[in-house]
């Protein structure tokens, strides 16, 4: 028998109703904002020196943990945004995770006038089931 941690798919998905309009959901979606999206974070800081044409902030948690992310897409049409974690303090476990966050307007039901948000998560390979806690702050 092999002592091989078992294959587990790479991908994380987490989703949540806010009770509020996409409208004002969707504002705060941006990672220089992303603080009083994801209430694990202190502070987002646009980080100086970097190309105009590559947007990377760091988040500070508010257990001291801090990791700077690069937007990768964002649509305003389509609201999703994609970032990418370049570097983390202290280091991560794993080599790579790429995060899109999706939101729609909710018409109709119990929870009209809210807002459906889907974060999705893929890590590299070398992910195992533990990291992926990272993100359920």
């Amino acid at each position: 028998m092999s002592n091989k941690p078992i294959a587990t798919t790479n991908e994380v998905i987490e989703s949540a109703v806010i009770r509020a309009p996409l409208s004002h959901v969707w504002h705060f979606v941006k990672l220089q904002q992303f603080d009083k999206f994801w209430t694990a974070i202190k502070e987002a800081q646009h980080v100086k020196g970097v190309s105009d044409e590559t947007d990377i902030v760091k988040w500070t948690f508010k257990d001291g943990n801090s990791i700077e992310v690069k937007q990768d897409e964002h649509s305003n049409l389509d609201h999703f945004i994609t970032f990418s974690i370049i570097n983390a303090e202290p280091e991560l476990p794993y080599s790579s995770v790429v995060n899109t966050i999706r939101c729609w307007a909710v018409t109709s039901g119990e929870f009209e006038d809210s807002t459906f948000v889907r974060w999705t998560s893929k890590f590299s390979s070398d992910a195992d089931l533990g990291e992926f806690a990272f993100f359920q702050t």
